[in-house]
C-alpha cells in the first residue's frame, strides 16, 4: 500500500490496513495516553502480512501498552533530577542534553520519554526558555558537548536550527554539538542542502547520532540521506534498543549493526530498554541481552560492536552492561556500578 501522509489516528491506522477494525477501541485507549505517529517511509516498509513484523512492532501502537508495572516510572532515567533550567539536562560533568522540542515525526512505542514527547508533550522551548538554557551553557565553562534532543531536533525548520548553532557558536568551550534523531530513516527527504548548512552553522565538530533498530529501516533512502551528512564532513553514530520481537535475534542483530558499518556509521550503543510505562513487553531480561551481545563478538567485525548500555534508574548515568559493571543478586534483581563508582539495585525496590 503507498502512504503518502503520516499516520496519527487509530482511525488512520485502520485505513492504512496496520489495525484490524476489531481492534480500533484498544489502539483508540492507547492513543489518547501516548503519541501515535508513523511517516509514509515508515508505513511503506511495514509487512502486512506479517502478524509479527519488526517494523510494526516498533511504531503500531498495541493494547499491550495499557499494562502497567510497578517498577515503571514516568521518568524512568531521572532526566528531571537533572534538569537545573527547562531544556536542559545535566547529568555529567562535561556535557548536556538541549531538549530543545518534544515532537517527533514518529512516535516509538517504546520509547522511554513517551510521557513528555507529543502534542500534548512538554512542547518546544519558548524563546525565553531557549535564552535560558543558551545562557546556562555559556556559564558553564566545563560544558565541552551538547547534545540536541527531546523529542527529535532535526524536526526543526534549518532556520531555526541555525539559530541554535549559530548562538552556540560564540561559547568557546562548547566544543561538539550532537543530534539524536531518527529523521534519515522515518524522513529522509529532511535531509537536504539546507538541513546539513544548518547542523554545520555553529562552526563546531557536528555529529549525528542516528536511532535504528532493524536492518529494514536501513533503506537505499536512509543510506542516501546518511551519506549526505557524512559526505558534509558530519560524523555518524548509531544508537539502538535491545528489544523483544525487533531484534532479539543473533543473526537480525549483527546484521543491523553491519548495514550501520556499510552506510559509514559506527555502532555506539545498545540500550537495555528502560522501565517506560506500558513497554514490559519489549523488555528482555538482563542475562538474554548479555548473550545476545557476546554473540557478536567473532561473528562480526570488531567495528560492528557497540556498547551494551543500561541507564540507571533515578538519574544515576550509563552502565555498560559487562562483568565489571552488574552483578546478579537473585530474584531478578541486580547491583549496577555507576559511573562514579556507587551501587544501585535494579529493578529498583518499591
Amino acid at each position: 500500500m503507498n502512504v503518502h501522509r503520516p499516520i496519527k489516528t487509530a482511525e488512520d491506522l485502520v485505513d492504512a490496513g496496520l489495525v484490524e477494525p476489531s481492534q480500533h477501541g484498544a489502539v483508540s485507549r492507547v492513543a489518547e495516553r501516548y503519541a501515535v505517529a508513523i511517516s509514509p517511509a515508515i508505513a511503506r516498509l511495514i509487512d502486512r502480512n506479517d502478524p509479527n513484523d519488526p517494523i510494526a512492532r516498533q511504531f503500531v501502537p498495541d493494547a499491550a501498552e495499557l499494562t502497567l508495572l510497578p517498577e515503571e516510572r514516568e521518568d524512568p532515567i531521572g532526566d528531571k533530577a537533572h534538569s537545573p533550567v527547562t531544556g536542559i539536562v545535566h547529568r555529567y560533568p562535561d556535557r548536556v542534553l538541549l531538549k530543545a522540542v518534544h515532537v517527533c515525526p514518529v512516535y516509538c512505542r517504546f520509547c522511554f520519554r513517551r510521557e513528555m514527547v507529543g502534542p500534548q508533550g512538554l512542547g518546544t522551548l519558548t524563546p525565553t526558555e531557549l535564552d535560558a538554557a543558551i545562557a546556562y551553557i555559556a556559564a558553564h565553562e566545563e560544558i565541552w558537548e551538547v547534545i540536541l534532543t527531546g523529542g527529535d531536533p532535526l524536526v526543526l525548520s534549518p532556520r531555526r536550527l541555525g539559530e541554535i548553532m549559530e548562538r552556540l557558536k560564540p561559547i568557546a568551550h562548547v566544543k561538539i554539538v550532537r543530534f539524536h534523531t531518527r529523521v534519515p530513516v522515518v524522513e529522509p527527504e529532511r535531509v537536504n542542502a539546507d538541513l546539513i548548512a544548518a547542523l554545520k552553522a555553529g562552526g563546531k565538530a557536528t555529529y549525528v547520532a542516528l536511532h535504528a533498530n532493524h536492518p529494514r529501516e536501513l533503506t537505499q533512502d536512509a543510506r542516501d540521506a546518511s551519506a549526505r551528512l557524512i559526505d558534509a564532513g558530519i560524523v555518524m553514530v548509531s544508537q539502538s534498543v535491545l528489544l523483544k520481537g525487533v531484534n532479539d535475534d543473533a543473526d537480525v542483530l549483527a546484521s543491523l549493526m553491519r548495514a550501520f558499518v556499510e552506510t559509514r556509521i559506527k555502532p555506539y550503543y545498545l540500550h537495555h530498554p528502560d522501565l517506560a510505562p506500558g513497554t514490559s513487553h519489549f523488555r528482555l531480561s538482563i542475562e538474554e541481552g548479555q548473550a545476545l551481545v557476546a554473540s557478536l563478538r567473532g561473528r562480526v567485525s570488531g567495528l560492528c560492536q557497540p556498547a551494551y548500555i543500561l541507564d540507571i534508574p533515578g538519574g544515576h548515568g550509563k552502565a555498560v552492561i559487562s562483568a565489571a559493571s552488574i552483578a546478579a543478586e537473585g530474584g531478578g534483581c541486580y547491583t549496577v556500578t555507576d559511573f562514579r563508582g556507587e551501587e544501585h539495585i535494579y529493578p529498583p525496590k518499591i
